[in-house]
């Protein structure tokens, strides 16, 4: 199975730009036949939302073989080993797993693991136990900035915000492609993004019918419609 994925990845990436991304609960890092089987993707979402073995079998209710500290080591050799970018994402529930003491744990780990970003979510969808409540916004706002720079709020209450922040990016690559015609790595570097924040910014602004793609020399490139 695992060899599967990793010639699903190998396999898509020759059929498109788009850079291949991989959602993850981490659980299975420690046998090296996953992790190997993830090198070829650009970008693996894993999550982790307890640094210890309580709150972890409170908040995700695991198999009783599957221990927290395992879980955060193999990530911490996934860091190691792959090369594309990881960006951890930690669902918060009110009074399970957002105690000060908690906090300090989850972000001692997510230091030892050092991702490129970190990612904060919350209970938005109708949850499976009644004790699930969400954290608030400015709550959020708090253990963001508790964390550090790289980490961003990605809750759905969220989106007037994201919205704004994905428009300022369409802004600057709409001045950009004024002046000439730019590929997708143009536009990563110059602007400091990474592709797929760029994609998914060209993507919005071509069904707008606002910018176009054309290939030169089996590049592609982006430009005013």
């Amino acid at each position: 199975m695992n060899q599967l994925l990793g010639k699903l990845i190998r396999e898509i990436k020759k059929l498109t730009s788009i850079p291949v991304a991989v959602l993850t609960n981490g659980t299975l890092f420690s046998q090296e036949s996953v992790r190997q089987a993830l090198m070829a993707a650009d970008l693996v979402i894993p999550s982790l939302d307890a640094a210890d073995q309580g709150v972890f079998e409170k908040i995700n209710r695991p198999c009783s073989a599957l221990k927290i500290e395992d879980i955060i080591e193999s990530l911490k050799v996934f860091r190691q080993e792959f090369k594309g970018l990881i960006w951890l994402e930690i669902m918060l529930v009110k009074r399970v797993n957002d105690s000060p003491l908690h906090l300090r744990k989850l972000r001692d780990a997510v230091l030892t693991i050092n991702p490129d970003k970190v990612q904060l979510n919350t209970v938005v969808r109708p949850p499976a136990e009644k004790f699930a409540q969400p954290l608030k916004l400015e709550e959020l706002d708090k253990i963001r900035k508790f964390f550090g720079k790289n980490c961003e709020i990605i809750a759905d209450f969220d989106k007037k915000a994201q919205e704004k922040q994905t428009r300022g990016l369409q802004d600057a690559i709409w001045d950009m492609i004024q002046r000439r015609p730019l590929t997708l790595m143009d536009l990563s570097a110059a602007l400091g993004r990474h592709k797929n924040e760029i994609i998914k910014a060209l993507n919005l602004m071509m069904k707008e019918g606002k910018v176009r793609m054309v290939t030169h020399k089996g590049l592609k490139y982006f430009e005013p419609a």
